[in-house]
């Protein structure tokens, strides 16, 4: 079985190295907020790992390759510079790893141009993003032509969207579910794929109408009990459904002290799924998806 995570993260060596510091000289404070946090025993929330040990890490669990989704920056600058690591990523391990471009809408023709640049350099979607994190409305001018310039290009776009259910956290964000409904029918032609289950909609059975919507299981353990597999695949069809795992996020603090796939995988393949159903979930929907 072929495994594919659909939603990695993986940050430039600079921020890496010293991430409090450089984001506060990238003025990436709400990045800085969520990513730099440290749990009630002092630990980290995620770890900072280079392209050499995430490839490490998915030798040791199995997976045979990993789409690398950028982040919702504040600054434009910021997501020029983690395309264009992630174009050389690409580039230098095109079977194993592939990107999404950041990208921010309040940088006007320049956001639209860095598209375009993104996309001529082998990066194939566009996210993780986050309108509502990045202080854009939602009728925005420039924001309404990046998903029609992503539909155009066929770029898939990765959206963050959080459970209006889900407990409070330092830089949580309300993200209205309506809000990536309404996306969806406007943009027929886009492919949207929600992250960490939709926040929810992934178990609204009324969401299977809508073709043109994904669903990520990024962060699942953190997020959800095991029985969110046969939730979400009760809920909407199989083939919508997309194996993430959020690294590096340490996904199981109590048992686990860094980053890694296998604990999520372990969770996956025990969920009670068909053979098929996981199959689809682990790399069959991704595969399908990107063309791969």
């Amino acid at each position: 079985m072929r495994v594919i995570d659909a939603h990695v993260h993986l940050y430039p060596p600079e921020a890496g190295r010293e991430p409090t510091a450089w984001a506060l000289a990238n003025g990436e404070s709400h990045w800085a907020k969520l990513c730099t946090r440290r749990r009630k025993d002092g630990r980290l929330v995620q770890g900072f790992p280079t392209v050499d040990h995430l490839l490490r890490d998915m030798d040791t669990a199995g997976v045979s390759k990993a789409v690398l989704l950028g982040w919702y920056w504040e600054n434009h600058a910021t997501c020029v510079r983690q395309n264009t690591f992630y174009a050389d990523c690409v580039r230098a391990h095109p079977d194993r790893l592939a990107g999404f471009a950041s990208v921010h809408p309040a940088a006007g023709a320049a956001a639209l141009d860095e598209v375009k640049r993104a996309h001529d350099a082998g990066l194939i979607g566009l996210g993780e993003l986050s309108p509502h994190s990045q202080r854009v409305a939602w009728d925005d001018p420039w924001w309404i032509k990046l998903i029609g310039l992503a539909g155009e290009l066929k770029l898939p776009v990765n959206l963050h969207v959080t459970d209006p259910k889900s407990a409070a956290y330092p830089g949580r964000i309300e993200t209205p579910l309506v809000d990536f409904l309404r996306l969806a029918r406007e943009f027929p032609q886009t492919k949207f794929i929600l992250a960490h289950w939709g926040g929810g909609l992934a178990f609204d059975s009324g969401c299977r109408l809508l073709r043109n919507i994904y669903y990520d299981t990024a962060a699942s353990p953190l997020l959800y009990g095991p029985d969110v597999w046969g939730r979400g695949l009760s809920a909407v069809p199989d083939e919508r459904v997309l194996f993430g795992s959020d690294y590096p996020l340490i996904l199981y603090p109590k048992t686990e002290t860094g980053p890694g796939f296998l604990g999520v995988l372990r969770e996956a393949k025990a969920a009670g799924l068909t053979e098929v159903q996981t199959t689809a979930v682990l790399g069959g929907n991704a595969a399908t998806l990107f063309d791969w």
